[in-house]
């Protein structure tokens, strides 16, 4: 981990991480920790170690999901239903020797993931600080970032980072700035300024909103209203949206959500995720 101790010790310290982690002056020891089905979190998991040069190991369910999408749906909504937490093969660190964990997981039903879950419950990471990372189809980041708080109340649960895994190429490029953002490795960044007050929503923001969410199959829904700011190379969204009704799902309640929409210059709109 020299290759970034230098520098960490006086990011931690702005962060309380050394004073409460550490009496001996030593940069804290961080592991990357993640499950991953599909790769894609997988990739995240290693550029946040790569970055870091921290250590890292995969979470390993002791009976592998099956290859596609529905196979992995069927099974883990049998495991919920049934309340199954599947076994995961026994962990080669200690994470008890660790200071700072980056836990990684894909979203499942608005949540990390049932390996992760399993994992959880045979690990302590209260006292820890810990730095919540996902992949997800839509969204997911801040629910399972509030499961992993009231799992653990006494752990320091940091700001996490999240990624469509429509949007995997994006994720270098994030995650640099993630880690300069909140001072994981040394680098400036723009400062973003924060969105304005949200207004409603007019014709041309309604169509950029429609373009970004497509015909992706979880969002059918308006936008009622936006606020939007400048970032780096273009415009960021934040709609305020409300479900329509559905054919194949009549009872759906009109519920009212977010999604960041991000809008590259020359570049179509697509939206980054979805906060219900």
């Amino acid at each position: 981990m020299t290759r970034y101790i230098k520098w960490l010790m006086p990011m931690l310290a702005t962060l309380g991480i050394a004073s409460s982690c550490n009496t001996n002056n030593q940069a804290p020891k961080v592991l990357v920790l993640y499950y991953s089905h599909s790769a894609n979190t997988k990739a995240v998991a290693e550029e946040f170690a790569n970055r870091l040069g921290a250590d890292i190991e995969e979470i390993l369910p002791v009976e592998p999901y099956g290859d596609t999408y529905q196979e992995v749906i069927e099974r883990s909504r049998r495991e919920r239903e049934l309340e199954i937490a599947p076994r995961v093969q026994p962990l080669s660190h200690d994470v008890a020797a660790y200071d700072v964990i980056f836990l990684g997981y894909p979203v499942w039903f608005g949540t990390y993931a049932l390996p992760v879950a399993s994992l959880l419950n045979d690990i302590n990471l209260n006292g820890k600080k810990v730095v919540p990372f996902c992949t997800f189809g839509s969204g997911g980041l801040a629910s399972s970032t509030k499961d992993l708080a009231a799992k653990f109340p006494d752990a320091e649960i940091l700001p996490g980072y999240g990624v469509r895994a429509a949007r995997i190429a994006a994720a270098p490029q994030e995650i640099d700035r993630f880690l300069k953002e909140n001072g994981f490795i040394e680098g400036e960044v723009e400062q973003l300024e924060e969105f304005p007050a949200p207004h409603e929503a007019g014709e041309e923001e309604a169509a950029i909103f429609d373009e970004a969410v497509g015909d992706y199959p979880m969002i059918h829904a308006k936008a009622t209203e936006v606020a939007s700011r400048k970032v780096p190379g273009g415009t960021e969204y934040l709609f305020t949206a409300l479900d329509l009704p559905r054919e194949d799902v009549p009872q759906m309640p009109a519920n009212k959500f977010q999604v960041y929409v991000l809008a590259l210059d020359g570049q179509a709109p697509e939206f980054t995720q979805v906060v219900r």
